[in-house]
């Protein structure tokens, strides 16, 4: 019989903790181009060149019409390098029609339309979007659907009202029928509805503010981006609104719209296109001028408007 070896006591092991495994780590997949998101590449700038270019071409073929004789603009093909004639021209414009005072009475009308729209689409936007009041979605209907009414069907009502009220060829005949839009009441309502919570409104009114200051301190600032682009919009249709201010002003106390129709003389193939072209340019710098002055913080107004905090 073999002898079996003697074994030891057994050595007690330290028993391992039951725990639940840790996950592996998570594999990283890697995307072509995925770090260069914010870098446009060079079809990109390509397609922003074109855009660029075939935006600002008609700009700069009326101030190459601007600065060239009449003549010289009738030519097939038309003149694409600048001429001499520019100041020229400007001077028989300045002449031929009242455009001191018509870019004046122009930035007085576009101005006060444009201020007036602001104020009030934000007030009322803002009762459509956050206040609860019987008739609310009724109304609100009522104020879209003018939107589909041509303007057109207004004149003769609208003119007999001017004209009952001595109002002919004076600027308040201009503004008065502009202080509001409907597209402005909307396009600040739907702003509005996403932009301000209900709650801030509703811990404002329990702080004890009354419905002014709530619109000055809360309203206001939330709607601040949209303010800017609405009164950009705005500015821009009543300073190209012509057909209006044509019917109730005349050349005595024109527009810059109204002013133009009497720039170039003759009649069909006797007006002077380089004259006319002229006044178009003068009439659109003080556009570009504004654009210039606000439209950096338009679009910070709209980039910090979309960030949410």
């Amino acid at each position: 019989m073999a002898a079996t070896a003697p074994t030891g006591p057994a050595v007690p092991t330290a028993p391992t903790p039951a725990g639940p495994a840790a996950p592996p780590p998570p594999r990283r997949r890697f995307r072509p181009g995925a770090g260069d998101q914010d870098k446009a590449g060079p079809l990109a700038y390509l397609l922003l060149g074109l855009a660029a270019v075939v935006s600002l071409f008609p700009l700069y073929w009326t101030f190459v019409a601007a600065s060239s004789t009449g003549e010289r603009v009738a030519q097939s093909p038309p003149p694409l390098v600048p001429g001499g004639e520019l100041w020229h021209n400007v001077s028989t414009a300045w002449e031929q029609a009242e455009l001191g005072k018509a870019l004046l009475n122009s930035t007085v009308v576009a101005g006060c339309v444009a201020l007036s729209t602001v104020l009030f689409a934000t007030l009322a936007g803002f009762a459509f979007a956050k206040l609860r009041f019987r008739g609310r979605n009724a109304l609100l209907t009522l104020v879209v659907a003018t939107m589909t009414v041509p303007p057109q069907l207004s004149v003769i009502p609208l003119y007999r009202i001017i004209t009952d009220l001595g109002w002919g060829n004076q600027l308040q005949a201009v503004i008065l029928p502009s202080l509001v839009a409907a597209f402005g009441v909307f396009f600040m309502r739907q702003f509005l509805l996403e932009a301000l919570p209900t709650e801030l409104v509703e811990a404002a009114r329990v702080d004890g503010a009354h419905s002014l200051r709530i619109i000055w301190h809360v309203v206001f600032p939330v709607a601040r981006p949209a303010m800017a682009v609405l009164g950009m919009l705005v500015f821009v249709q009543s300073w190209n609104d012509f057909f209006w201010p044509f019917v109730v002003l005349t050349q005595q106390n024109p527009t810059v719209q109204v002013a133009l129709s009497a720039i170039g003389g003759g009649s069909g193939h006797d007006i002077n296109q380089a004259v006319v072209m002229t006044g178009a340019l003068v009439g659109t710098l003080p556009l570009l001028l504004v654009f210039a002055v606000l439209g950096k913080h338009i679009v910070g107004g709209i980039t910090a408007g979309a960030v949410k905090s």
